[in-house]
């Protein structure tokens, strides 16, 4: 059986092709740079996944990938991780190849961005050196380019959703004027499958997208049609690319540094080169969905509850891009501690209520917890807009609003959550079910003295936030 190597596996569109991957037969090697953010996904038999802890900064991780691999998938984006991230990226691509080079493999497949322009953003400009460098490579390479990619949980289908259902008049910059070419997140998927092993896309770059070229705004409008919402878009030329920015983080559920990134890329047209979108259809015999269809696609997965993947849950949403196992143990030295129980009245029904905590389902003392999701956004913090991706489910490394899952075993019992919110310090949330009682505790390792005072001056709160919510979550009332 042939091994398929993955990168990118805990993100938007790795978590997506591991079952597509395996369904043609393939086994796949996930790499993660930290394995406690891989979840297995459901249906897919174990022996057709490996997972592998490497880290394509550090050198030193890259024995740990498999000499008989025979193709591998290049799906890695640092774009919102730091300041940066152009020579993080260029690094990742060069070690990436420097490893993949003693492999067997035949065949490296790369998702990037359209870059038909020659002025292009710093984003952009990133991909396309990103795509030389493995295009350089002794491996054939192919390169898949795609603009806007429509699907549940994509970070640019989000932040529309975002904007349209919040805002029914608009105020927007006037790169909502700019032309873009959207594509269905099943058709990107199907397009990175059926080129694997193809020798006639070798060492070539194909752009991806359906046949609809559209402005920014017509998508917004396009959006606001399926939702049968009423929205009025008025474009200002006055808004620079930091209010921009500014105005997507305020209004949506991105970070700021991604959305920096993503307006500096809205400013340049993303359109595919027709004749590089036929050769690659007819080869692959995929026909993309129209902007409409991949809409209505989209809401019913939502609808249904089968969100698959989320740009939340990758490193690119997180506090920072260290490793979850850093923080797995909860301390107990030098921290303060907020620990309670109470006696459920029946095991199922609460941990029904643990595990669904938080997005739609609030955290039990609502009005308390969304005064300080708004105090965590206007520092800069994600606040409570990234809820969470399954109504009932959770899985390690998910994000939960402004908490990062660490441990989550229904059977055991037991959640941890790492806080991700900007805080003097670092906080955990235990929940344990354990000889009848739930027992929670909030611990908080303070950073010198900001970090005491921080703790002292929300001690007073605690009695309703944390008392008040494991009576709620032990006995449902």
């Amino acid at each position: 059986m042939k091994k398929i190597l993955l990168t990118g596996a805990t993100g938007y569109i790795g978590k997506r092709m591991m079952s597509v991957i395996t369904e043609q037969g393939y086994k796949v090697v996930c790499c993660c740079r930290d394995v406690c953010r891989f979840s297995r996904p459901a249906g897919i038999n174990d022996d057709l996944i490996e997972v592998i802890e490497v880290d394509f900064l550090r050198e030193e991780t890259l024995k740990n990938i498999p000499e008989d691999i025979s193709g591998a998938y290049y799906l890695m984006h640092s774009m919102s991780v730091n300041g940066d991230y152009e020579e993080s990226e260029k690094i990742c691509a060069q070690n990436f190849v420097s490893a993949i080079e003693k492999t067997a493999c035949k065949h490296i497949i790369y998702l990037s961005g359209l870059v038909n322009q020659k002025e292009l953003s710093k984003h952009l400009n990133s991909r396309f050196n990103v795509e030389k460098i493995l295009i350089e490579s002794k491996i054939p390479t192919t390169v898949l380019r795609a603009g806007i990619i429509i699907g549940s949980g994509s970070a640019s289908f989000e932040i529309i959703r975002d904007l349209v259902e919040k805002l029914p008049i608009m105020i927007t910059p006037k790169w909502l004027n700019t032309k873009c070419q959207p594509i269905g997140i099943a058709n990107v998927l199907d397009f990175l499958i059926f080129t694997l092993f193809k020798k006639e896309t070798y060492r070539k770059s194909f752009d991806i997208g359906c046949e609809d070229v559209l402005t920014y705004k017509e998508i917004l409008l396009g959006f606001a049609k399926i939702r049968g919402l009423k929205r009025t878009i008025i474009t200002l030329p006055v808004l620079t690319p930091k209010l921009s920015s500014y105005w997507l983080y305020f209004i949506t559920s991105t970070t700021y540094s991604l959305a920096s990134s993503l307006v500096g890329s809205m400013k340049i047209e993303v359109v595919c080169n027709n004749e590089s979108l036929s050769e690659i259809k007819k080869i692959t015999e995929v026909q993309p969905f129209s902007y409409e269809q991949a809409l209505e696609r989209t809401m019913a997965k939502i609808q249904a509850n089968e969100i698959l993947s989320s740009w939340k849950d990758s490193f690119i949403s997180s506090r920072n891009d260290s490793s979850l196992k850093e923080f797995i143990e909860v301390p107990h030295f030098g921290c303060f501690k907020d620990v309670r129980s109470e006696k459920y009245d029946d095991r199922e029904k609460c941990l029904d209520r643990v595990f669904g905590l938080g997005g739609k389902n609030g955290w039990y003392g609502q009005n308390l917890w969304k005064i300080r999701g708004y105090m965590d956004v206007l520092v800069g913090g994600p606040g409570l807009r990234r809820g969470r991706t399954h109504p009932v489910e959770l899985h390690e490394g998910d994000a939960l609003d402004f908490w990062r899952v660490l441990y989550a075993d229904r059977e055991e019992g037991k959640l941890i959550l790492i806080a991700e919110m900007k805080l003097p310090g670092e906080a955990w949330l235990m929940f344990k079910l354990y000889k009848g009682k739930l027992w929670q505790k909030a611990v908080f390792r303070p950073k010198g003295l900001w970090g005491r005072l921080y703790w002292y001056s929300v001690l007073p709160f605690h009695g309703f936030i944390f008392k008040g919510m494991v009576i709620k979550l032990a006995a449902g009332h």
